[in-house]
């Protein structure tokens, strides 16, 4: 049976990727056309995500890449920002 969820039922919700990492907190939904176009998730102090932006505060998840919300959000390991130590460099 499919359950509901108020999005405000999200805000803080801890959000873990299919693999089992814990990848921030939900900060906040964004909204395009009355759906869920994505989910900004804030990078927490331990969290997998604060170790691979390093100052960056969070990234936007798009809702497609979800798979379920429940008392915690899991996420596609997709979703996982690559870093390259050679950005930027010529």
């Amino acid at each position: 049976m499919l359950k509901m969820k108020r999005i405000s039922e999200t805000y803080d919700m801890r959000v873990f990727t299919d693999t089992g990492d814990y990848f921030g907190d939900v900060e906040e939904s964004i909204l395009a056309t009355n759906k869920v176009f994505g989910w900004r998730v804030r990078a927490t102090k331990n969290s997998f995500l604060s170790k691979v932006l390093g100052s960056a505060k969070g990234v936007i998840v798009p809702h497609q890449l979800v798979k379920a919300i429940g008392d915690i959000m899991i996420i596609s390991k997709a979703a996982v920002p690559s870093y390259s130590g050679e950005e930027g460099q010529k």
